[in-house]
């Protein structure tokens, strides 16, 4: 008789795989589904395994202080941006983009040039839930899911090069990577863009061309525009101060709780919608169980780093959550920086549950959330992740430098 210790694979994988299975077949019950999984996890590892700190209930305590601050954040972000974006689409900017942008399906390529440039200095989570209000009224509410896959990608791509424009690149400097290391990702993320933005943007016009006209009857509101810069500037100085002044390691969420300060202050001048955090806490839920089950995976090693290994890693970064790959990836050294951070940055892109920008978005666009949907109507999101990949080996090579 097979043994759980004799099994070929770690039974937290056999777990973490089902729970993802379960996920991308049922996603309307992908919340229950993934504490489930979590809870199921746990109690193997408390059981019969091990935590990835060591055994019994002070290993796990260890982990949860390693972790808790990646979770808090993600927590406060997700839920932050909901609201964030409630105040974004009261201040009717987007009902006066129509004549500032193209009437054919070059239109869509520029609200994805949006998105992609707000995420260069936002959270790719800001830029794809900014561009999921913008796409919404330049659209009429009719987005495809193509559409919202290109939205994904262009946010990620975006923040592939920018320390403060995703998380795993944040962690890469808070472990002593430069900037301009991973700077040169956004060859990758061009290239990438290339791909997806005339793709979506044609799958988009076929469906619902964009408006050609502003809406009228719909004056901008000046106070919740100046709102929405008061906050996205809040978050952006919180996050370069914060990684900055951090030695090593972030000490606190102060990203989510300077973007929530804001939000709490700001109110008293313009309320936001506070019904909106009902979908964005499920979706906050969601994200945060997913990447602490990821977390508590017994990956000891990633295989040698090479630019096989880091292609495989994007691919792997859009069903297993980037950050604990970017986390060993950082101890075990030896990698290109400013590719890896393009691989797991947009390899996410692929699957709607593989970031954060695709959990974020989809909380306000559930039709997302079909995994057979996502594949088949954003076919092209792959092939831009390798031609973005093989786009940074030809023009740099591969670099690998000492572990941080």
């Amino acid at each position: 008789m097979t043994t759980l210790s004799a099994l070929p694979v770690p039974l937290e994988f056999v777990l973490f795989g089902a729970m993802l299975l379960g996920v991308a077949l049922f996603h309307n019950r992908a919340l229950p589904i993934t504490l489930v999984g979590l809870a199921a996890i746990l109690a193997i590892e408390a059981l019969v395994t091990q935590f990835p700190t060591g055994r019994g209930a002070s290993a796990l305590f260890a982990h949860a202080r390693h972790e808790w601050v990646i979770i808090a954040n993600l927590l406060l972000l997700l839920t932050g941006f909901e609201l964030l974006s409630s105040q974004f689409e009261r201040s009717r900017i987007s009902d006066h983009l129509p004549n500032l942008l193209p009437d054919d399906w070059t239109g869509g390529v520029a609200v994805l040039g949006i998105v992609f440039v707000l995420s260069g200095f936002l959270d790719n989570i800001a830029a794809a839930v900014l561009g999921g209000v913008i796409a919404r009224h330049v659209y009429e509410e009719r987005v495809t899911v193509s559409f919202l896959a290109g939205i994904v990608a262009a946010a990620n791509a975006g923040g592939a090069g920018s320390v403060i424009g995703d998380t795993t690149t944040t962690i890469m400097w808070l472990h002593g990577v430069s900037p301009l290391t991973v700077l040169p990702a956004y060859v990758g993320a061009a290239a990438s863009f290339a791909v997806i933005a005339p793709f979506a943007a044609l799958a988009q016009h076929r469906h619902q061309p964009i408006i050609a006209d502003d809406r009228p009857g719909s004056p901008l509101e000046w106070r919740r525009i100046w709102i929405v810069a008061f906050i996205l500037a809040c978050a952006v100085s919180a996050n370069i101060v914060a990684n900055a002044l951090s030695e090593g390691e972030e000490t606190a969420p102060w990203l989510g709780m300077a973007l929530w300060g804001a939000i709490l202050l700001t109110s008293l001048i313009a309320r936001p919608d506070w019904s909106s955090l009902r979908h964005g806490a499920k979706g906050a839920l969601f994200l945060v169980a997913l990447v602490a089950a990821a977390s508590l995976m017994p990956l000891k090693a990633l295989p040698d780093p090479s630019w096989q290994s880091a292609f495989g890693l994007g691919v792997l970064s859009s069903i297993f959550d980037n950050i604990p790959l970017t986390a060993l990836a950082l101890r075990q050294g030896g990698y290109d920086w400013a590719l890896l951070a393009f691989a797991v940055g947009f390899g996410g892109s692929m699957v709607w549950f593989g970031s954060s920008a695709g959990v974020a978005l989809t909380n306000n666009y559930p039709q997302g959330r079909s995994f057979i949907r996502w594949l088949r109507e954003g076919w092209f999101v792959p092939i831009a992740y390798a031609a973005g990949f093989f786009a940074m080996l030809l023009a740099f090579g591969w670099h690998p430098s000492p572990s941080h």
